[in-house]
């Protein structure tokens, strides 16, 4: 088995801050699974879509639903995939084991995303579309994946989880690694072996590493907390 560099989702992510604003998507079925969907300006083309791929909290949750609004603002067409079918952290009792949840709900997931992928190119692809795909820490080994069979022209990554070499070693499309200074699932020297590894490759990618956070901090960081918020 390939050695690990980012491991699985842990204690850390499934805590911090919720916050406020109004979602301007909708979410709709598509391939089997509900899908946050935010439209670009009327003004703008629908030839650049983002694959949203969520942390534990799901795409759902109102922290990620603002950032989808935020990229299609920005004139992509987002689509969210809730791969947690309802069952993603805030729905959870205080009481849940997210180890055990984490072990169940990954397969389900994995299983239902090409059928997803593939109803969403047959909703919204013509021979102009181009997919780009960002991951927060569950949905970072599906970013990976979609960079290395050509299924996107460019991913991002932020503070990643479940990845190993491999991932790395197939890499072929543009990445970009956003990352946190403090991140114990993602340390820095995973951080230097992934970084060793595209560079012996002549990958094509970008790392960026902020100072003074921790894992979770893009989706679930703290307002009041001028090095979250900034």
């Amino acid at each position: 088995m390939s050695p690990t560099l980012a491991s699985v989702p842990g204690s850390c992510c499934s805590s911090g801050v919720k916050h406020t604003g109004t979602p301007v998507g909708r979410i709709e079925d598509l391939g089997g699974i509900q899908t946050y969907i935010s439209d670009p300006p009327a003004s703008a083309a629908t030839q650049k879509v983002i694959l949203y791929l969520s942390d534990i909290w799901g795409s759902l949750f109102i922290n990620n639903q603002l950032i989808q609004d935020y990229f299609a603002s920005c004139g992509y067409l987002v689509l969210g995939p809730d791969y947690f079918f309802g069952d993603a952290v805030p729905n959870h009792p205080p009481e849940r084991d997210l180890e055990t949840w984490l072990a169940n709900a990954l397969k389900p997931a994995v299983d239902a995303f090409p059928a997803w992928l593939e109803a969403v190119k047959a909703k919204y692809g013509t021979e102009k579309t181009k997919y780009c795909t960002v991951g927060y820490c569950f949905g970072a080994p599906f970013v990976m994946d979609l960079c290395s069979d050509g299924s996107v022209v460019a991913g991002a990554l932020v503070h990643p989880t479940s990845l190993d070499e491999s991932h790395f070693e197939k890499l072929e499309g543009p990445i970009l690694l956003s990352c946190a200074e403090d991140d114990f699932l993602f340390p820095l020297a995973s951080r230097r072996r992934a970084e060793d590894i595209m560079v012996s490759r002549k990958s094509t990618y970008y790392l960026q590493v902020f100072s003074g956070v921790t894992h979770g901090f893009a989706v679930r960081g703290d307002p009041d907390i001028e090095m979250e918020r900034e």
